[in-house]
């Protein structure tokens, strides 16, 4: 099973977001998703570095893609979209409004923002040329035993949410300048104060959801560690890992091993929480429960709790 790295969520420096990818071409993953996907107002910080980033994970040997953005609503991010063919490299739709920008007949890949949820849309994105999609994190295993079977017929590859902060909605709205007092179109870029998100509590101080700007994300962190076999034999090709601020090349590697059984979910996982003690881990969308639980390992043999 190939291991892939989606784009970075959050907003970080230029300088430590060049800094990623340089570490992520000595890191043991195949394929570097990059760009921007949240919020257009960040690019210009470091767009001039994907050029860079780029070369440097092909000259790795990475297969590399870019991003779309998950919510176009202006006339310079659909200029932004267009020009994403341009880089000569495979683009990654997250937005299906991204399609009439691609060049005809051009492949491409679809990322879990798009709801991929059956076998027909499935079949829609493949004839229009989609070659690998990664599904919705939401998804329960019995969904994506379905889906894999049905990608598999149609020489499509099949990648799921393998570990990080799942992404759940976007909105028009920016939650970060809205807790600072300021509008949207006057942030200051107040998301930079998070690097993971910022988290959200509930009245009841329970941990809830984490806020990304615009996006909203899982406060947990969604780990596939206790599904790998799950995941092998109902055909999927690929995982997903989601970057973050703490220990990312780390946890590639500990992925890395686990795919190519040089450890157990239950050492992975003890491994993961050495990184960030702190965070939560949670599976129940793949287990088919409520989303935010962690059921460890029960659930490796039949998907289920």
């Amino acid at each position: 099973m190939e291991l892939t790295v989606g784009p970075n969520q959050f907003f970080w420096s230029a300088d430590r977001w060049a800094e990623l990818y340089d570490e992520l071409a000595e890191a043991p993953v195949d394929r570097v998703v990059l760009g921007e996907l949240v919020c257009s107002k960040r690019l210009p910080f470091y767009q001039d570095r994907i050029p860079d980033a780029v070369s440097t994970l092909l000259d790795a040997g990475k297969s590399v893609a870019l991003t779309s953005l998950a919510l176009v609503t202006l006339k310079r991010e659909r200029k932004l979209t267009s020009e994403l063919a341009e880089m000569g490299v495979e683009v990654e739709i997250n937005d299906l409004t991204t399609m009439p920008h691609l060049p005809k007949g051009a492949k491409f890949s679809v990322g879990p923002l798009v709801n991929v949820y059956n076998e027909g849309t499935l079949t829609w994105l493949a004839a229009r040329g989609a070659q690998r999609i990664c599904l919705p994190p939401e998804l329960p295993l019995s969904s994506v035993e379905v889906l894999a079977a049905a990608a598999a017929d149609l020489g499509v590859t099949i990648e799921v949410w393998g570990h990080g902060r799942l992404p759940l909605a976007i909105s028009g709205r920016c939650y970060h300048a809205r807790l600072h007092g300021r509008t949207k179109d006057n942030c200051q870029f107040a998301c930079e104060d998070d690097p993971d998100g910022l988290e959200v509590r509930t009245l009841d101080d329970q941990p809830f959801l984490a806020m990304n700007g615009v996006q909203t994300l899982s406060n947990s962190y969604a780990s596939a560690a206790h599904h790998i076999d799950a995941l092998a034999k109902a055909g999927v090709s690929a995982l997903r890992l989601s970057p973050q601020s703490t220990g990312f090349t780390a946890l590639c590697v500990l992925y890395r091993d686990l795919l190519d059984e040089r450890c157990n979910g239950d050492q992975t996982v003890e491994a993961i929480r050495k990184i960030d003690s702190s965070a939560r881990l949670s599976n129940g969308f793949l287990t088919g429960d409520f989303g935010a639980n962690w059921s460890g390992g029960a659930a490796q043999a039949s998907g289920r709790t």
